[in-house]
C-alpha cells in the first residue's frame, strides 16, 4: 500500500513539497481523521503507555487528560495556521515564524528544534517494533533494519500519501484488536475486579516513590504538569502540523478536532492493557518493560490473532514514523537548505533534498536509541516534548500576537532550551544505572526545595522561556530595537478555502 500510494490521487507532478510532503493539501475529513489519528496515536499509545502503567501505575493515565484538553486548544491555533499557510504557501512552522517575525535566525532555531524533537519520537516507534520482534523470539537487528528500509523506500517514493493510505488499515486493525482484547482478556483473567485487586497487591508489595494504583503527594504535580505540558506540545510537533496543513479547509480541521477525542476513549482502554499484563503474570523480557503488551497478546490470544495484534502494533509504528520523517525533512529543506544553501532551489530540487533528508532523520532516530536508554520508552517522547515546547512562544502565540520582539523570542528560546536540557541532564534513572537523561520528572529538591515532589521538566523550561521572552521584548523595546518585517496581515489568519487570497497550489508552489 505504501508503494501503491504514489498513484493514489496522483498529480501531474509529485516532485514538489506541496505534493510529496503535504499530499497536495487536498485531504478531506475522513482522510485527515485517519492521517492525524495515525500520526498522533503511535507505538507511544500501544506500547509505551501500557508499559508505564505496568511499571508505575496511575502515573501512566496522564495520557488521558492530556489528549482530552489538547483538541480544543489546538483547534484555536491550527485553523489560524492553516489559513496563513495557505495564503502564503507555507509548508512548515518555521516558514510561518520567518514570515511573521522577519527573522531567519529565529526560523532556523525553530527548524532545528523541530528536527531534533522529532528524532526521539521516531525512535519510540523503533522501540515498539523491537518489542514485537523480541516477543516473537526474533533476535538481532536485521528484521528491524529491513522494516525501516521498507519504510524509507515507500516514504521516498510516495511521500505523505503513503502513511495517509496505510492509516486506514492501521486504525481498522487497532480498533479490532482493542475491542477484542477489552472483552476477551478480562474474561480470561476473572473480571475487572480481579485485575485491579492483583494490581493493587503488586504495588503494595513493591512500594516505590510515585508508584501505585492512585497518585500520591509526590507525583500529583508531575501528573498535572505532564498532562498540560504534553497537551501544549502535541500540535507543535512538525508531523502534527504536516497532517493539518494537508487538509482541504478550515472546516475539515474543526470537524477533526471535534472527532479525534474518540481516540482518547480507545487510549484509555489500551492503557489498561498494562494492568491486564500484571494480572496475567507477564514478566518483561530481560529489563525491557515495553515487551509486556506483546507478551500479553501472545499468552492469551490464539496464535493467529496474536499475529494480527502484532501487525497492528507494527503498522501503528510505521505510519507515524513515515509522517515524522517527512515533516522533519520538510523543515530541513525549506528552512535550512533553501534559506542558507540554495535560495534559488526549484520545486523539484526541494522535493529531492527532502526525500534524502527523510532518510537521514531515520538514522538520527536510531542514534537516540543507542545513546539514550530511559527506563520507560515513553520518556523518549517526553524528552522530545521538553524540546518542542520551546517553540510555543514563536509559533502558537505568534499566531495571535506580534507583541513579542524577535530578539526576546530568541533569548527566550535559548533560556528555555538551555534550562530544559540541563534539567534532563540532571535526571538520573537508577533502574537503568544512568545518571543523566533518565526521564522527564525533575525533582524539585534539586532547586533547593525541601520536598520529594517532581515536575515535568518541559513545563518548567517553558515558564523560563516565557519569562525571558517577555523581559527580552521589554528591553528591546526600551532600546528602540526595530522589529522584523511582518509579511502577514490580519485577514490572512481567517481566510477560508475559496477566499481569493488562498491561492491555487500551482501559484503557491512556484513562489
Amino acid at each position: 500500500m505504501g508503494f501503491v500510494a504514489s498513484r493514489w490521487r496522483r498529480p501531474d507532478n509529485l516532485d514538489t513539497l506541496h505534493e510529496w510532503g503535504l499530499g497536495g493539501r487536498s485531504f478531506g475529513s475522513w482522510v485527515t481523521w485517519f492521517l492525524v489519528g495515525g500520526d498522533l496515536y503511535t507505538a507511544y499509545t500501544f506500547v509505551a503507555v501500557p508499559a508505564l502503567l505496568f511499571g508505575a501505575g496511575a502515573m501512566g493515565f496522564f495520557a488521558l487528560p492530556y489528549t482530552i484538553v489538547t483538541y480544543p486548544i489546538a483547534m484555536l491555533v491550527l485553523i489560524r495556521l492553516w489559513s496563513v499557510s495557505h495564503v502564503h504557501g507555507l509548508v512548515t512552522p518555521a516558514d510561518f515564524v520567518r514570515a511573521r517575525f522577519g527573522s531567519p535566525t529565529l526560523a532556523l532555531l525553530i527548524a532545528i528544534t523541530g528536527i531534533v524533537a522529532t528524532m526521539p519520537y521516531i525512535a519510540l516507534q523503533l522501540v515498539g517494533i523491537e518489542a514485537v520482534l523480541k516477543t516473537m523470539g526474533v533476535t538481532g537487528d536485521l528484521p528491524l533494519i529491513i522494516a525501516f528500509a521498507i519504510l524509507a523506500a515507500y516514504t521516498y517514493q510516495s511521500g505523505l500519501r503513503a502513511p495517509a493510505l496505510i492509516a486506514f488499515v492501521k486504525d481498522a486493525l487497532i480498533y479490532l484488536v482493542i475491542l477484542v482484547a477489552i472483552i476477551y482478556i478480562p474474561a480470561k483473567l476473572g473480571g475487572w475486579g480481579s485485575i485491579f485487586d492483583t494490581v493493587q497487591a503488586k504495588f503494595d508489595a513493591t512500594p516505590a516513590p510515585g508508584d501505585g494504583i492512585l497518585l500520591n503527594a509526590n507525583n500529583q504535580l508531575q501528573y498535572v504538569t505532564l498532562a498540560l505540558g504534553s497537551a501544549l506540545a502535541l500540535f507543535l510537533y512538525p508531523h502534527s502540523v504536516t497532517g493539518i496543513l494537508a487538509s482541504r479547509s478550515r472546516d475539515v480541521i474543526k470537524r477533526n478536532m471535534s472527532a479525534l477525542p474518540a481516540y482518547s476513549l480507545v487510549l484509555g482502554l489500551i492503557a489498561l492493557l498494562g494492568y491486564m499484563a500484571i494480572a496475567a503474570g507477564i514478566k518483561p523480557i530481560g529489563t525491557d518493560v515495553n515487551t509486556v503488551v506483546p507478551q500479553l497478546f501472545e499468552k492469551l490470544f490464539p496464535d493467529w490473532f496474536a499475529g494480527v495484534a502484532f501487525a497492528a502494533v507494527g503498522i501503528g509504528a510505521l505510519v507515524p514514523a513515515a509522517i515524522m520523517s517527512i515533516a522533519a525533512a520538510n523543515l530541513f529543506t525549506r528552512n535550512i537548505y533553501r534559506e542558507y544553501l540554495k535560495p534559488d532551489a526549484t520545486d523539484a530540487q526541494e522535493a529531492s533534498v527532502s526525500k534524502i533528508a527523510s532518510l537521514v532523520v531515520k538514522v538520527g532516530a536510531v542514534l537516540f536509541i543507542l545513546l539514550i536508554d530511559p527506563q520507560f520508552s515513553i520518556d523518549l517522547q517526553l524528552i522530545g516534548g521538553v524540546i518542542i515546547l520551546q517553540t510555543l512562544p514563536s509559533v502558537a502565540l505568534g499566531l495571535f500576537t506580534r507583541w513579542f520582539h524577535r530578539g526576546g523570542l530568541i533569548a527566550g528560546w535559548i533560556a528555555g532550551m538551555g534550562s530544559g536540557l540541563l534539567m534532563l541532564y540532571n535526571i538520573a534513572n537508577p533502574a537503568t544505572k544512568h545518571d543523566h537523561f533518565g526521564g522527564s520528572a525533575f525533582p524539585l529538591a534539586k532547586l533547593g526545595l525541601d520536598t520529594k515532589m517532581t515536575i515535568y521538566a518541559g513545563f518548567l523550561a517553558l515558564i523560563v522561556n516565557l519569562i525571558v521572552a517577555v523581559l527580552g521584548t521589554l528591553i528591546a523595546r526600551a532600546m528602540g530595537s526595530a522589529d522584523g518585517p511582518d509579511a502577514t496581515s490580519p485577514h490572512d489568519y481567517v481566510a477560508e478555502r475559496g477566499d481569493p487570497s488562498v491561492h491555487d497550489l500551482e501559484v503557491t508552489s512556484s513562489t
